[in-house]
Order: structure tokens, then C-alpha cells, then sequence
């Protein structure tokens, strides 16, 4: 079993510099407006002929308040806009669904925003529809479908209709339980209220939930959120996730003055580690947690743990198919983005033709890079001689540049390097995106977009 994890104020001060999420490799900042649609479907075509099974992400953009994570959301409590992005989510649908083949099972379905339960009833049921349509959807629950839910926007009937949609995970946005930061960003939900969805999920067999928190809110305490944090473990959700607040800037910003001091969000995610740890619970990395049990646990035990641009998962060999305004497809060495524009998104569908409107095609480094990445984000670990059997290259002469930071991070107590191996110390798991940025040959001066400080 993987050591815990050990809060190191010291090694943290050490590495205060700002890293990419890493959601993919190489990073979207790195997109650019060469790839288009064209690329995209000779991608789709090639993943046709070879049979590659399919993970499809559907991006719901509207919700009803202001978002404090990396996603492009639309902030409306105008309940007449999800039809008409409904209608052009079919059309998208539609196009790239000619260029599937019936064999390509969809093994991963993920529905994300924004709140994807701002559709109703009557829209998920024809979005399914739709899709089972033109997608091998699996109909025996063997595959992973899971959904992103604001617990003001769901209930017993909701869940219910979820799983009957086939469904069969959830992750509740659930953000803080302080009412005070709650009436900051004007989202008012009840511990009672995620109480009973996760009861719902339970006896609808829901295979997991994870609950997300987010820390750096306006008028967030330690011990506000130590609070929120005991009342979420109580519940013994299945996963955890503690997210670092990140606004974007089209979003409208609270005032400084009611924000966390950079001291109080470390006090946050130090208590909150301390405090999900005693309680059972692993740490997989990235501020994700689950209990010993749950399948990215075990995954993780197993040395099995991929990742995509959902995030951790154990289907990283399916070509990922991005659906809606902003989604990101990765198809084979191709990454494509529709525009995050949701005008010109809805234009170009109208005009027969996707939105894809920037991307990359990963060279032999960047598949190289990738991997060394994920293994370190998965495993916390990299054995050099994998990496140079597959790669036929000498793994200390590729990355000789990254090799005196790697030699004074091993002095910091950061991480252990051997001759042949990488292994990181449990007071250097929540600094791991400070080793993975020795091996991003982009990792030079970091933009506004989906980055933070690895602390």
C-alpha cells in the first residue's frame, strides 16, 4: 500500500512556483488555431478502421452561479437556453457520429459543465436518446458513466432517472457548507440536501460519488471549512476531491478583501489532508482522495491507474471524443477543441460543419513526455528502464537538463533518485506537479489558463 501523505511546510516554501493542471500533455495553452475539423475526422476515421473503444465527453455549460473551476461555464438561471444548445449539441452529435463505427464501444461517458442537470427531465432523456442513436452505448453497466450534479438541482427523482438513463456515477458539486461562504457565491444548498442524494445514490446502486470541495473561496475560514469537511466525511462518500479555487477571468471577481490569505488556504489543505487521511481515506493525487476500497484505490494499488482528460480513470486506451462548446477531443496523437465561444460554436453547427477551432498533433516527444507525466501522476513513481524500452533512448542523457533539479529535490526530501527510478516521498505527493514540469518541455512562463500554484 502507498504511504500517506505528510504535510511539509518547509519543502512546500521550497516550491512555491505555479504548474499546469495537467488535464492533458501537452497542455491546451499550447493549442493552436492549425488543426480544424478536417483533422478531427481523418482522426475519427483512423480510430474506425482500427476499432479503438470510445470515451465521449458531453459539455452542459449553463448554470446558476459563478464558477470557481477550470471549465467554461455560461451563468444563467434562463432555463429557455438549454434547448437550443440541446439542438445543436444533436447536430454535433449527429456530424461526428457518421464517422464511428458500430464495433467502437463507448466504455466512458462523462457529462460535465456548468450543471449538466440544468436540462430537464424531458431534455436528458432525448440527449440519451440521441446518442445511444448513433453512439454503442452499453446497455449492462459495464462501462463508466458518471455525471457532474449541483445538489440544488437534483433529488430522489433525479437519480432515478439518471440510473435509468444509465448512469452510474455521480460527483456533487458541493463546493462548502459555511453558510456565510455559501451567500458569497450565491449558492445555498443544505448538508441535509446532499444527505439525501447520497442516501438516493446508495439505493440505486450507484457504483460511486465523489464529493467536490473547493478551497479559496470568498470568506472561507480553516475552521469553517475543517466543519464543512467533518459533516462531508460523515457521509463516507466513496471519493473526495479538494479543489483549489480558480476563477476565470470573464467571470466577475469578489472582492480581495474577502478572500482567503494564501497562509489560510495551505492551513485548509493541510487539516483537510490530516483530517481525510485519519479518516480512512487514500490520497490519489491531484487533491483527489477515496476510500481503500474504491476502484481508483485499488486501481492505484495495482499500479493500473491511467489517466485522460476526464481525469484519473482506467480507460486511457479509448479515444476521447469532446461534445459541446470548449470540449477537448483526444484522438489518437490529435488533440481538438471546439470553440469556447458559445456564438460561434452554435454558428458553425448551423453552417453543417464542427466547431473545432484549435488544437495540436503530439510528436514522439510529446507521447514520450505524456507518459513520464501520467506515471508520475498515477504512481507517484517512474521506472526509468520502462521508459527507455519503449522509448529506446538512454532516460538520464534525454533529460539531463531536468537532472539538477531532480538531484536537489532528492536532497529536499522531495522524492528518492536511484539509478534507474523516481520514487516520491510522501512529503512530495501534493508537490508532485513541481516534478512533472521538469519534464514539460513547454514549462516556461505560465498564462492565466487552467494553471495554479502546485500548493
Amino acid at each position: 500500500m502507498l504511504d500517506a501523505i505528510r504535510w511539509d511546510a518547509g519543502l512546500i516554501r521550497r516550491y512555491p512556483e505555479p504548474a499546469s493542471r495537467y488535464a492533458c500533455y501537452p497542455a491546451a495553452r499550447q493549442f493552436h488555431s492549425g488543426i480544424g475539423s478536417f483533422d478531427l475526422l481523418h482522426a475519427l476515421r483512423s480510430s474506425r478502421q482500427a476499432q479503438r473503444p470510445l470515451s465521449l465527453y458531453l459539455h452542459l455549460p449553463f448554470g446558476g452561479g459563478i464558477g470557481y473551476c477550470c471549465c467554461d461555464q455560461v451563468i444563467t438561471k434562463d432555463r429557455s437556453r438549454s434547448l437550443p444548445y440541446l439542438q445543436h449539441l444533436e447536430r454535433e452529435i449527429d456530424l461526428v457520429g457518421r464517422h464511428l463505427g458500430p464495433q467502437q464501444r463507448v466504455e466512458q461517458l462523462y457529462f460535465g459543465g456548468g450543471t449538466p442537470t440544468f436540462l430537464n427531465h424531458a431534455e436528458l432523456r432525448r440527449l440519451m436518446s440521441h446518442l445511444r442513436q448513433r453512439c454503442h452505448l452499453l446497455d449492462d453497466d459495464a462501462g463508466d458513466y458518471a455525471i457532474d450534479i449541483d445538489p440544488r438541482e437534483a433529488d430522489w427523482p433525479t437519480l432515478g432517472l439518471l440510473r435509468e438513463l444509465g448512469f452510474n456515477r455521480i460527483s456533487l458539486g458541493v463546493q462548502e457548507l459555511d453558510p456565510l461562504v455559501q451567500r458569497a457565491i450565491n449558492r445555498s444548498h443544505s448538508l441535509e440536501q446532499v444527505r439525501s442524494l447520497l442516501d438516493a445514490a446508495r439505493t440505486l446502486n450507484y457504483r460511486s460519488v465523489n464529493i467536490e470541495l473547493i478551497l479559496g473561496l470568498p470568506r472561507q475560514t480553516p475552521a469553517g471549512f475543517a466543519s464543512t469537511l467533518a459533516a462531508i466525511i460523515a457521509l463516507q462518500p466513496d471519493r473526495l476531491a479538494l479543489l483549489d479555487a480558480t476563477q476565470l477571468p470573464r467571470h466577475a471577481t469578489p472582492p480581495p478583501a474577502t478572500l482567503p490569505a494564501e497562509a489560510d488556504k495551505q492551513a485548509m489543505l493541510a487539516q483537510g489532508s490530516e483530517q481525510l487521511t485519519r479518516a480512512g481515506y487514500r490520497y490519489i493525487g491531484l487533491g483527489q482522495f477515496a476510500l481503500p476500497d474504491d476502484e481508483l484505490a485499488m486501481l492505484q494499488e495495482g499500479g493500473r491507474l491511467q489517466r485522460n482528460v476526464q481525469g484519473y480513470t482506467d480507460r486511457g486506451h479509448c479515444d476521447l471524443i469532446g461534445l459541446g462548446v470548449s470540449a477537448v477531443s483526444q484522438v489518437g496523437d490529435l488533440y481538438a477543441q471546439n470553440s469556447s465561444d458559445l456564438g460561434r460554436y452554435q454558428a458553425c453547427l448551423d453552417s453543417g460543419q464542427l466547431a473545432t477551432c484549435r488544437g495540436l498533433r503530439s510528436d514522439a516527444d510529446d507521447r514520450l513526455r505524456r507518459l513520464v507525466i501520467d506515471r508520475l501522476l498515477c504512481d507517484f513513481q517512474l521506472d526509468f528502464r520502462a521508459v527507455e524500452e519503449r522509448f529506446a533512448l538512454v532516460f538520464r542523457d534525454y533529460f539531463a537538463a531536468a537532472w539538477p533539479c531532480l538531484e536537489q529535490m532528492h536532497r529536499d526530501g522531495l522524492l528518492e533518485l536511484g539509478e534507474d527510478f523516481i520514487d516520491i516521498r510522501p512529503a512530495g505527493r501534493l508537490l508532485v506537479r513541481s516534478v512533472c514540469r521538469l519534464f514539460d518541455r513547454y514549462s516556461g512562463p505560465l498564462g492565466a489558463e487552467c494553471v495554479s500554484r502546485v500548493i
